[in-house]
């Protein structure tokens, strides 16, 4: 099994205090991490990969960590998404391989979040950006949850390197009126409703 070899990681919040109309009673938060990361298999083809979600499981935790408490801890987290942008030598399904290790560390770190983790993956060249879809994290049908944050940096992935993304939101886009199931009607039962 190839070793995790990390490059940089990038972390950014955004508070968003007005969106037109009244302002909130409090900014909605979004975030976004990035952990640029060597593709141990850029440039020729390998048919066993499975076992590199092993190396790229603390990794999603920690990155998980540092993600909510950047935006204010587990508890004030209700949306999340993740992504992976793959350099040019590799291939998309490279990019696959952070779906276990990804969503399962935000469903840790949350305390459990039921829903599932909605996830993009793109193969890209230097500063390729990509839109990370954000469902809320207990059922997936909350309507007001439903977002995109863009993520991107200057100089990744190179072409031998992924770049593999959480993203984290406090709450419903702001003036969220396109109705549906409300988060305060969540039953929790099966991660839809």
């Amino acid at each position: 099994m190839p070793d995790l070899i990390l490059r940089k990681t990038i972390l950014s919040r955004e508070d968003i205090f007005h969106e037109g109309g009244p302002p909130p009673e409090r900014p909605l938060l979004r975030g976004w991490i990035m952990a640029v990361i060597e593709n141990p298999f850029a440039g020729t083809y390998h048919e066993d990969i499975q076992p590199f979600m092993e190396e790229l499981k603390p990794l999603g935790v920690d990155m998980a960590n540092r993600l909510a408490a950047a935006l204010g801890g587990p508890g004030a987290i209700e949306g999340y998404g993740k992504g992976a942008i793959v350099g040019e030598a590799g291939e998309i399904e490279h990019g696959a391989l952070w779906h276990a290790p990804g969503g399962y560390a935000m469903r840790e770190v949350l305390g459990g979040a039921k829903a599932i983790v909605p996830s993009t993956k793109k193969v890209g060249g230097l500063g390729a950006r990509l839109d990370v879809p954000v469902t809320h994290k207990d059922a997936s049908y909350v309507r007001g949850h439903f977002d995109a944050i863009e993520v991107g940096c200057a100089d990744a992935p190179r072409a031998g390197e992924m770049a593999v993304v959480l993203v984290m939101t406090t709450g419903a886009r702001i003036h969220d009126r396109a109705g549906g199931l409300a988060a305060a009607d969540i039953e929790g039962k099966d991660g839809l409703r």
